[in-house]
């Protein structure tokens, strides 16, 4: 079978589109792994072989980050939804093995991700709250992101353990255009989750407590996310002993997911889906190849700016539920203002294989994700659609 394939103009949220080199050499490596006669896929995890995955992984990512030596790089099995977990449980921990105290877990709402790890942080027993609810300040609806001046004061009131976000919500579309200032200046923890706009532009990681991506929207596939972290916080988790937390009610991490025992164990702690690993790096050579971040920023922005333009322009067919200053470059969605022609817009989309671009099942629509991976040309060929579509259903 060839390994040869059109390239697609797929626009689906995640799992998402990977380069074709990638996939092209991560199929030769699930055969036979550098000439050694196995798969990548079936070599131990403590084996050289992973080992140097796991580094050359570690290595490319610092790289492209500029990581500074005062973060500590790892990977856990999972996706977003185990992170929910694994983050406020270790990031309470460190809170207590820090200062006694377990504090208070702040969340930033600004879409259904960011609701859901507030969720799960509760489920466990985290004490925790809503530092804001962007629905409160858009009319009941997320396509908004407060002004710092409605919430920066509360980062004063109590004792936070950490600040949770996420810079990037796929189902609505928001993304942080930075991180807000009143919440890099108060000192507490920023834990954020970037799954889904992670390397798709320069970030200062300095400003970060823990950065955590799942892998599968913009740099490798499901069942992998990575994790970068300040080694400060990894030293509080381990000063707090199970009694503490035990005597504060903190739930306990699983081993697997305790923070400090895999970085210990170099990301091998669990046996790690080494496939799954070699293939981020396969993604993150290829973004180094292509320029390194400055260059897939420019390219990202041009994208979806192209697309917005379009999409602005039939302002009377189109409608865009996000504010302009925090609209996604990742994952643009929109809805038509005409009904009944939802359909043909994706059976005339399809036929051009314009394909993932139906919107979440909780909100509708339409959404075109337009990770590291679409190519310019791709979005050059929704944007042409998009234009089309509106001048002849007008």
């Amino acid at each position: 079978m060839s390994l040869d394939r059109e390239e697609p103009n797929h626009f689906g949220a995640g799992p998402a589109q990977l380069p074709t080199p990638v996939l092209q050499q991560a199929a030769k490596d699930l055969v036979n792994y550098k000439g050694i006669g196995l798969g990548i896929g079936e070599i131990s995890h403590r084996s050289g072989d992973a080992t140097e995955v796991i580094e050359s992984t570690k290595a490319n990512l610092r790289k492209l980050l500029n990581v500074p030596e005062t973060h500590e790089v790892f990977f856990m099995q999972g996706g977003g939804t185990t992170g929910f977990s694994s983050l406020a449980t270790n990031l309470v921990a460190a809170h207590v093995g820090k200062t006694g105290s377990a504090g208070t877990a702040g969340y930033l709402v600004t879409g259904s991700w960011s609701a859901k790890a507030l969720e799960e942080a509760q489920r466990l027993g985290i004490e925790s709250e809503m530092l804001f609810n962007a629905k409160d300040y858009n009319n009941g609806k997320f396509g908004a992101i407060p002004p710092e001046s409605a919430w920066a004061e509360k980062l004063k009131a109590k004792d936070y353990s950490y600040v949770y976000l996420c810079e990037n919500e796929t189902v609505h579309g928001v993304e942080w255009p930075q991180l807000p200032k009143a919440l890099v200046d108060s000192g507490i923890e920023i834990v954020a989750d970037l799954s889904s706009d992670i390397l798709s532009r320069a970030i200062d990681v300095s400003q970060y407590g823990v950065i955590m991506a799942g892998a599968q929207k913009n740099i490798g596939l499901a069942g992998l996310t990575l994790y970068i972290i300040k080694k400060s916080i990894l030293q509080d988790i381990s000063a707090a002993s199970l009694d503490q937390l035990r005597q504060l009610g903190v739930p306990i991490t699983p081993i697997a997911f305790e923070y400090p025992t895999v970085v210990k164990n170099n990301s091998a702690y669990n046996t790690i889906p080494i496939f799954t690993l070699h293939i981020v790096d396969l993604v993150l050579r290829h973004v180094l190849e292509k320029g390194g971040l400055a260059a897939q920023e420019e390219e990202n922005d041009a994208k979806s700016q192209l697309l917005y333009n379009v999409l602005d322009k039939h302002s009377d067919f189109y409608k865009i539920p996000v504010s302009k200053d925090c609209r996604s470059r990742m994952n643009v969605v929109f809805t038509l203002k005409k009904e009944g022609f939802d359909k043909k817009f994706l059976d005339e989309a399809a036929k051009r294989n314009l394909t993932g671009l139906k919107g979440h099942r909780s909100v509708g629509g339409f959404r075109a994700s337009l990770y590291n991976a679409v190519s310019l040309d791709s979005t050059k060929k929704l944007v042409q659609f998009v234009d089309e579509f509106a001048t002849q259903n007008a």
